[in-house]
């Protein structure tokens, strides 16, 4: 009750303060002899009322109207296409193998992460989609959501905040799920620590794979390391903008907004064989041992993978 009298409150302020704006528009509208040609006062007064309506759902109009309970907007995917397509065939000329075995129902994809920005996630979103026609919804880290807009914008796109509550509910809607454990362990890796993939956290995607009966998938992604590499890292202002540090790379600070475009790097990504869960049942997720060691397992096999595909490449952007 008492939070419901704050919010009254605050909207009663604002109304007030609204309407206390409008009636000194139109005093100085009337002083300065308005109309001014075919414009009129009421005309203006209409136009402050549309544009203080708008305010209140800023960006809403591009919304199709088919956006599900996580935020994932068909309209705002198509618009993406192109640009996707672009990336992912011009940019980082991605080479994807093993898609073939990606399961057709409900499955936790797991890969090596990197980079503040969650190119790996859209990207591999993307790939999955293009062979199988569905869209898998990728997991991003908490910090990065509260940015200004990139909440709508990644949530537009599939992308959801990573909890646990989050990853089940997506995947007793049926959907797959992109998780990357290692957290922002994995995306605050230095250059020189690139493509070593971190311990996992707190064997969460494996508990939640067993809990719910589905494949854990591991996949590798290469190339995502050198977007962004970052040399080292600041603490100091950081947390004023959000960011858990300020990446220092090749290109940022040093070109400023031209610093966080991502460098053309040839991309390898790889779908390794599903480990099923379902043969061990629901209660095996309270064994504190198995899962220990189906993690380890797990992270094992995608950072062989990443080695195997990091000695095929010929060259970082070739």
């Amino acid at each position: 009750m008492a939070r419901e009298a704050r919010d009254s409150a605050s909207s009663d302020a604002l109304a007030r303060a609204l309407e206390s704006f409008r009636r000194e528009l139109r005093e100085r509208l009337e002083a300065a002899g308005a109309p001014v040609g075919s414009l009129s006062s009421a005309d203006l007064f209409d136009l402050f009322d549309r544009l203080r309506r708008r305010a209140g759902s800023f960006g809403m109009h591009e919304r199709s109207a088919e956006v599900d309970e996580f935020g994932l907007d068909p309209a705002a995917v198509e618009r993406a296409q192109p640009l996707l397509d672009w990336l992912a065939e011009r940019w980082w000329r991605v080479e994807a193998r093993g898609l073939e075995r990606l399961p057709d129902g409900p499955a936790l994809l797991v890969a090596n992460h990197s980079g503040l920005l969650p190119w790996d996630g859209l990207v591999l979103a993307h790939v999955v989609e293009r062979a199988t026609g569905r869209r898998p919804r990728f997991l991003v880290a908490d910090w990065l959501v509260t940015l200004p807009f990139a909440q709508y914008r990644l949530a537009s796109l599939g992308g959801v905040r990573a909890c646990r509550e989050n990853a089940q509910r997506l995947l007793r809607s049926g959907h797959a799920v992109i998780a990357f454990p290692e957290g922002v362990k994995g995306a605050a890796k230095t250059f020189a620590d690139r493509y070593r993939v971190q311990r996992f956290a707190r064997g969460g995607v494996v508990r939640v794979a067993l809990e719910e009966s589905v494949p854990l998938v591991p996949v590798s992604i290469v190339g995502a390391e050198e977007t962004h590499p970052i040399l080292f890292k600041l603490r100091l202002g950081a947390r004023s903008v959000g960011l858990p540090f300020l990446p220092v790379t090749p290109t940022f600070p040093w070109l400023g907004p031209l610093g966080l475009l991502p460098l053309p790097s040839k991309w390898r990504i790889r779908v390794g064989d599903p480990l099923p869960t379902a043969p061990l049942g629901r209660g095996a997720a309270a064994d504190d041992v198995l899962v220990s060691r189906m993690t380890e397992d797990l992270r094992g096999r995608i950072q062989a993978m990443v080695d195997e595909d990091r000695r095929g490449r010929s060259g970082v952007f070739a």
